[in-house]
């Protein structure tokens, strides 16, 4: 599962949040890594658009594992300060977003229909 998602940051405190992921725990790391993320990058644009990619097996699932480790609330609470909601944690208010291409998906798709009509004509 490819999941990607947005938050805010707030303009005054980026380069605060650029810092901190400098040099992200390496107890925070490895909770991350035993929850299941892989492959998970933020990407963060000069008037503090925040966009997130993770593959996983399960979003929830591996959301709901990060929510039960006592590393991640540290984490949170120090960051939320950071985001435009310094309200709630900020793994909490991630709007997910609907995946509409994938490159890899689309070819493999074109290649399997192309195998397939490859492989009629040959029992014809």
């Amino acid at each position: 599962m490819r999941v990607c998602f947005r938050s805010s940051v707030k303009p005054s405190q980026i380069p605060e949040y650029r810092r901190r992921h400098a040099a992200v725990w390496p107890e925070m790391l490895q909770e991350l890594k035993v929850a299941g993320w892989k492959n998970y990058s933020l990407f963060l644009a000069d008037d503090g658009l925040l966009v997130g990619h993770v593959e996983c097996d399960d979003f929830d699932a591996v959301r709901a594992r990060m929510a039960l480790s006592e590393v991640n609330s540290r984490w949170q609470a120090e960051m939320a300060l950071l985001f435009e909601d310094d309200r709630q944690a900020p793994d909490e208010g991630f709007l997910q977003l609907t995946e509409i291409f994938n490159l890899e998906d689309q070819l493999s798709k074109v290649n399997s229909s192309e195998g397939n009509q490859q492989a009629q004509k040959e029992q014809q």
